[in-house]
């Protein structure tokens, strides 16, 4: 494994939520959002590139008047790389943003709204990273932090110009306004304790038109759901077996053995601890998983992952302490 800081010069009181992309000219573009605080409306979204053997200092690539959360990035194509970002002070109330970049994350547009007047809480991918299904289309997975949290997904037939919004997935929960679910350590918006339900979906396709999504939960377990015609319908969310701490996950079918990767923290408390950091891995379409590693496993918070397959390697990001964000990289090799 092959571990190192990409923050390396810190502008910021606090970093978090790094998203990955990895380009064909072996070069990579990583993305979080920093500021004073998780909330703040100095909270902006910062890059960094690696050329392949170094990353570059951080720039801030999007601001303004309010809060900038949960940066996701996506290439269309060889050329067109897509930066989606969540924007608003109220989580219930954000809209999502996008910019696209034509040379490798060097150079950004300017931002246009994913789906202009939605205020619902945001379209397009809320936190990992949206999937190109075997039939051309492009899927990601969104949440809606307002009331009983529940999760959808959007689907874009046009490389990301249009979307259309699934049916809403949700839990079967008691749900009561206002009744914070625990206390926590953790520094994350005081909005979100007041939560309850399911959020952030990660997705793979197992065969075409078969999508499936695994869901952080306040429940103490991650929950499930499955769509048979290619992700315009979805069944009611499940719990799994596999632990949450009501904290993001992520995860990816990789093609050079077509496994399924999750890393996660196999926590069961809502709001309990973000650490350890566990790379598992599935051969049997995420109902059973493995323990491959944990990736830190000390005091404190290692959270949010993204991770992405390149050829024959698993490339995965995550916040560290909330003070830096970390790379790792792992080789097939390694894996077995």
């Amino acid at each position: 494994m092959q571990k190192e800081f990409i923050n390396a010069n810190v502008y910021t009181a606090f970093c978090h939520a790094p998203t990955i992309a990895a380009l064909s000219d072996g070069s990579m573009v990583c993305c979080w959002f920093g500021g004073q605080k998780e909330g703040t409306s100095d909270t902006a979204i910062w890059c960094s590139r690696n050329d392949g053997l170094h990353w570059s200092l951080s720039e801030k690539i999007a601001d303004g008047y309010e809060a900038n959360w949960n940066p996701v990035l996506f290439s269309v194509d060889c050329k067109k790389m897509l930066l989606f970002y969540k924007q608003g002070q109220k989580i219930s109330e954000w809209k999502t943003m996008l910019k696209s970049s034509c040379d490798g994350g060097k150079n950004w547009g300017i931002p246009i709204e994913v789906v202009p007047g939605d205020t619902s809480g945001g379209r397009g991918p809320v936190r990992t990273k949206p999937i190109r299904l075997f039939d051309g289309k492009i899927i990601a997975g969104g949440s809606i932090e307002r009331g009983l949290w529940t999760a959808f997904a959007d689907l874009s037939e046009d490389d990301c110009i249009t979307w259309k919004k699934s049916h809403a997935i949700k839990i079967d929960v008691n749900y009561c306004k206002g009744k914070k679910t625990a206390n926590s350590p953790i520094a994350v918006s005081q909005q979100s304790f007041y939560g309850r339900g399911i959020i952030q979906p990660a997705l793979w396709e197992s065969v075409p038109g078969k999508i499936h999504m695994l869901l952080r939960s306040s429940e103490g377990k991650i929950y499930r759901s499955d769509s048979d015609d290619g992700g315009k319908n979805w069944c009611a969310a499940y719990a799994t077996r596999m632990p949450n701490n009501n904290s993001g996950l992520d995860i990816v079918k990789a093609s050079f053995d077509g496994r399924l990767y999750l890393v996660c923290n196999p926590v069961s408390e809502n709001w309990g601890v973000r650490t350890p950091l566990t790379l598992l891995t599935s051969s049997d379409n995420g109902y059973n998983w493995e323990k491959i590693m944990d990736i830190e496993d000390g005091n404190g918070e290692f959270s949010y992952p993204a991770i992405i397959c390149r050829e024959d390697e698993l490339i995965i990001t995550y916040s560290w302490q909330r003070r830096n964000i970390v790379c790792c990289r792992f080789s097939k090799n390694e894996l077995i």
